[in-house]
């Protein structure tokens, strides 16, 4: 890649809100097709793709649960796995926050790479002031 890399962070729920098309999809969409031209770089934590599957293995089927991994795999993103760095400032956060251990490993990497964290999940409010995020719109109560 030629160009000045900016980078994003998908949370799972950024994952989920492009697979089921709901309202903000079309701002995943949006990086993707940028992260697809070289113009940023789009970066997914391996606590992501468990969540995607664990999620639709208990809401829908195993076969379901496998598709959804396969496409996120097959898009333009750089899985980034577990390392001692990355589970150190993830236990840095979630002693300071109140985080799932998954969101303390995703907003991790987030900071680690000084990415923007997409995200419509209210957790991640909790640290705003160390990562720099993008909220999706947030489902409704009645939803």
């Amino acid at each position: 890649m030629n160009k000045a890399a900016y980078f994003y962070v998908l949370d799972t729920s950024a994952w989920f809100t492009l697979i089921e098309d709901e309202e903000g999809a079309d701002t995943v969409q949006s990086i993707l097709e940028k992260a697809r031209t070289g113009d940023v770089v789009v970066l997914v934590s391996f606590m992501s793709f468990m969540e995607v599957y664990y999620v639709t293995l208990q809401e829908r089927d195993e076969n379901e649960a496998q598709e959804r991994v396969d496409l996120m795999a097959i898009l333009p993103v750089l899985r980034v796995e577990s390392s001692r760095a990355l589970g150190i400032l993830a236990a840095e956060l979630k002693a300071a926050h109140r985080l799932s251990v998954a969101d303390a490993w995703i907003a991790a990497l987030a900071k680690d790479r000084g990415a923007t964290l997409v995200h419509k999940d209210p957790e991640f409010e909790q640290v705003e002031a160390v990562v720099d995020v993008q909220k999706l719109p947030y489902k409704s109560a009645a939803a």
